[in-house]
């Protein structure tokens, strides 16, 4: 591995000094930044999701934007808008909040539909389209977003279609308490993401460069077929409503490809989709009625369908 893998490596290294034991959280959200995936991050307020965007902001060096997701605020302060101008008897565009490299929607579920819809194209096709000209958006381009829990006061579900453009779901969870006092040492010192170091330009070349370097990971048709039948086993289980759509199979592959990177790997293997399988397939399952009546876990059923579904062999990978 080269100067690249070193680099996101120190990325993590430096991320994980602003973010108190989340190791494993802090790894797969640069996985999905490499992958050129964008991340969800679910938990209560004040357990870090913010901190951990804004660290990842700072130490990449990159434009971000950060938007605090209210009931006022309009599809038009995400996409921009086109404002007469009277001297040159023209309309010209003003950018909105999306026109950066990476967009931290916070507390995107207290938000309305209307404007959670304006990301959708973003998500997906990396423009926007504001009175019929579509902008590209810029290389790399990534959403950060935060949710409260499901029953918080003022917040209301995301669709579906929106929960399948995020790449992975992460919850932060409570610390420890020898991790608390931690966190609770660092805040008396200031803002410990103002002591990060950026490490890049602020171009975001680097992190383009890491995108296309582990997209050409290797993967064996064994490891597909691999993806497609966890996936397929989703649809069949009857505790789930809804199971992983083809392009939660696509986000398993590209994921995959960054993990074994980040791992010093130019090839997957089934260890590689066992690890990041949770963190794609969480938010795209739905219990059934019958499942929920039953408070049977969701991630107990992942949990199941990984250790039914027979992983390949990695000899001759």
């Amino acid at each position: 591995m080269g100067e690249l893998y070193l680099d996101a490596l120190r990325v993590i290294k430096e991320v994980n000094k602003a973010i108190v034991g989340k190791e494993d959280a802090v790894k797969i959200i640069m996985a999905t930044i490499i992958s050129e995936g964008h991340i969800l991050i679910e938990d209560t307020p004040g357990v870090g999701k913010t901190t951990m965007a804004k660290a990842f902001s700072k130490v990449m060096g990159i434009h971000e934007k950060r938007v605090q997701f209210t009931p006022d605020v309009m599809p038009a302060d995400l996409t921009g808008f086109s404002i007469y101008n009277k001297e040159t008897n023209k309309f010209s565009y003003k950018k909105g909040a999306l026109m950066c490299n990476l967009f931290l929607a916070d507390e995107i579920n207290r938000t309305s539909p209307k404007t959670q819809s304006a990301l959708l194209e973003a998500m997906e096709e990396k423009n926007v389209t504001v009175d019929g000209v579509t902008r590209d958006l810029s290389k790399p381009f990534v959403v950060i977003a935060t949710e409260n829990p499901e029953g918080s006061v003022g917040t209301q579900l995301l669709p579906e279609s929106q929960l399948d453009r995020f790449m992975v779901c992460v919850n932060m969870g409570f610390p420890t308490v020898a991790e608390e006092i931690e966190i609770i040492k660092r805040r008396q010192e200031g803002d410990p993401v103002e002591k990060l170091q950026v490490l890049f330009a602020g171009e975001g070349r680097e992190i383009v460069e890491m995108q296309k370097e582990a997209a050409s990971v290797f993967m064996n048709d064994k490891i597909l077929r691999y993806i497609a039948e966890l996936s397929k086993a989703s649809r069949e289980n009857t505790s789930f409503a809804t199971g992983i759509s083809p392009r939660g199979s696509v986000s398993i592959a590209a994921l995959a490809r960054s993990w074994a990177w980040l791992d010093g790997r130019d090839y997957v293997n089934a260890d590689d989709i066992k690890a990041i399988f949770p963190y794609v397939a969480s938010h795209r399952v739905s219990l059934s009625t019958k499942a929920k009546v039953a408070h049977i876990n969701k991630e107990d059923v992942l949990k199941a369908i990984l250790d039914d579904v027979d992983a390949p062999s990695i000899r001759g990978l």
